[in-house]
């Protein structure tokens, strides 16, 4: 009888091993047969194809922006060309090592009053570049970006290139050396910024909200910590000989990450530790709110388990239904009230405070694919390309009833839901 049963067992096995195999073979077939990611595919090289800066209604090049579509670059454009525009970042460098958001040609770059400091270095003929000093975010951007260029074209030799007499090597190095000199907190071992919702770069406190003043109430948020996570793993990968400053680094970051922002009773990241009181009002309780771009970036830094991106992913469908928005890229749930950002765009469901945004949504779909969760990142992600179709292009982002606002040529987000669409590609033509 015992044989009978171990028998059974193993039979059982099979036939689900069989199922699953079964399943992953149709949804196979069914992606390789899907000419809507065809099409998505051709108007992102296209929109790539155009031109750097981040869209339409952009004249600067951002490094966060670059950053996400410069692999799907790097397969348009000489590599010269991108190298060199990360090369006009390291230009603009700070002496502290801290690194630009965006550049801009100097022809093009007004000052104003209440407008952007335009920063300039000798290095630099041609641009001048700009600093949003709420966001904690530029340094690690550059770093990734850098090594997305290197992995896709193979080009190690770019770290030995010299600006201003200094190795992109070095430079990049000195991004991660001033994160951990202005912006790391020795209290939760963790860094630090403005106040802002989730990922985005506008504080409360100010009719525009790029720059600290003396109003800014500072945080911790996970957004920039996991973006520093997975900046470190890729110059650890690119510079071997750095592993033993930076691993330990990362190690505590990690842990504290999670010992200090993630809510074990909510099963979720808490949106801000405070360092010197919330901007928000007392009657708002800021813990509800679930951030889905700084959770997707979470977990691409490896913090979550394959259970815990599962629970995420299903409360992210949860919020998007609950709202109404067309998508999972919705940036949080709920959103701020009425009023708590003086920027009149932050209202709720606008812009960063519940904006729909297929820049951060496609990292998400990114990342159900590496955890084995490609059916439902094929359910979700057909929205996000049904909707540039619709509207004949890659809008910044939509409204919670799925309108699109923005630039219409957003790179960003055709980097993204490119990069998606590969992993689909090669999720379907592997060997099952």
């Amino acid at each position: 009888m015992k044989s009978i049963a171990i028998l059974m067992i193993v039979a059982a096995a099979l036939s689900a091993c069989g199922g699953t195999s079964g399943r992953h073979r149709a949804l196979a077939e069914q992606i390789k047969r899907d000419t809507l990611m065809q099409t998505i595919k051709s108007m992102a090289r296209e929109t790539v194809k155009s031109g750097f800066n981040a869209g339409d209604g952009y004249d600067e090049v951002w490094i966060r922006d670059y950053n996400t579509f410069i692999t799907l670059a790097t397969e348009l454009h000489p590599a010269e060309m991108i190298k060199e525009n990360l090369r006009v970042f390291f230009r603009l460098q700070g002496e502290d090592g801290n690194i630009v958001d965006g550049f801009i040609p100097k022809a093009n770059a007004h000052s104003s009053e209440g407008g952007y400091a335009y920063v300039h270095t000798p290095l630099e003929p041609n641009y001048a570049g700009h600093k949003n000093t709420v966001e904690t975010d530029q340094e690690s951007s550059l770093v990734q970006a850098v090594y997305r260029y290197v992995v896709k074209a193979g080009d190690h030799a770019f770290l030995r290139d010299t600006v201003g007499g200094q190795t992109v090597a070095h430079r990049l190095e000195r991004a991660m050396d001033f994160l951990m000199a202005q912006r790391y907190n020795q209290e939760y071992g963790l860094l630090w910024g403005a106040t802002t919702a989730d990922w985005g770069d506008v504080q409360p406190e100010h009719p525009w909200g790029v720059y600290i003043d003396e109003n800014t109430h500072y945080a911790i948020d996970i957004y920039d910590n996991a973006m520093f996570l997975i900046a470190l793993d890729n110059l650890m990968e690119l510079l071997p000989e750095t592993r033993e400053k930076w691993r330990p680094i990362r190690g505590e970051v990690a842990g504290n990450s999670m010992t200090h922002l993630w809510d074990t009773a909510r099963n979720k990241f808490k949106p801000h530790i405070y360092l010197d009181g919330s901007p928000f009002p007392e009657d708002f309780d800021e813990a509800e709110v679930y951030y889905h771009g700084g959770t997707a970036v979470a977990i691409e830094a490896g913090l979550l388990s394959k259970e815990q991106v599962k629970h995420a992913f299903d409360r992210m469908v949860a919020n998007m239904q609950a709202s109404g928005a067309a998508t999972i890229g919705l940036t949080l749930y709920p959103p701020y009230p009425e009023g708590s950002f003086k920027n009149k765009g932050m209202y709720p469901y606008g812009y960063q405070n519940g904006g729909d945004w297929d820049w951060f949504g496609g990292r998400m779909i990114q990342q159900l694919i590496r955890n084995g969760f490609v059916a439902e990142a094929y359910d979700q992600i057909q929205p996000m390309l049904r909707r540039a179709v619709d509207h004949g292009g890659f809008y910044e982002w939509y409204t919670v009833d799925n309108q699109p606002r923005g630039s219409g040529t957003f790179r960003g987000a055709a980097g993204v839901l490119y990069d998606a669409i590969v992993m689909f590609e090669d999720f379907a033509s592997t060997d099952r």
